[in-house]
Parts: structure tokens; C-alpha cells; sequence
């Protein structure tokens, strides 16, 4: 799986970018044929403590999984991010199965 880390307007540290690979790679374990995923960071403008933006997006063979979460961190955002495409990765296999 390749794995594309984009941040916009801001250049992202090795301690979060190794966080974000090690979420999304976790993210193998529940579906094995991710070809890659695209992650783009970014801050939101405004007064809102709730301005980082994580949106990860999974190609998979005739499928897109796609989440946007926002919160205070970015690892905290990555982190739900996560966990909401893991919900939807466990949905499309029962749909597959089923």
C-alpha cells in the first residue's frame, strides 16, 4: 500500500507523519487489498480551537473509502478518521459476503 501525506499550508513534523502512517497502515489489518491512500492535513482559518482537519481517503479494487474528521489535534483527528473508516471497511466486507 503506498501511502500519499499531504499538509496544506503548514509542513507536518516526522512524529506526526509516522503517526499518521502507523493509523493508516493499521487500517491493512481489516481489509488487505488497499492499494494506497491519500491523506491531506490541513488547518481551517477561524477562531476555533477545532481547526485541524484530517481527510483520509483508501482505494480499494472498484471501491473508494473516504473520512473527514475535525478536531483540536491532528492526531486526534487522524486517530477518528481511522476509526470511522474502519467501521465503513467492516461494512463493504459484510455487504461483499452477504
Amino acid at each position: 500500500m503506498t501511502t500519499k501525506i499531504q499538509s496544506v499550508h503548514f509542513d507536518a513534523d516526522k512524529k506526526l507523519i509516522a503517526h499518521v502512517q502507523e493509523k493508516v497502515s493499521k487500517l491493512k489489518t481489516f481489509h488487505e487489498a488497499i492499494i494506497n491512500s491519500n491523506i491531506i492535513l490541513r488547518i481551517e482559518k477561524g477562531d476555533d480551537n477545532n481547526n485541524k482537519i484530517a481527510e483520509i481517503k483508501l482505494s480499494t479494487p472498484g471501491h473508494d473509502l473516504f473520512a473527514k474528521k475535525q478536531c483540536s489535534t491532528f492526531e486526534e483527528a487522524v486517530d477518528t478518521a481511522c476509526d470511522a473508516l474502519k467501521t465503513q471497511i467492516i461494512k463493504h466486507k459484510e455487504k461483499a459476503v452477504g
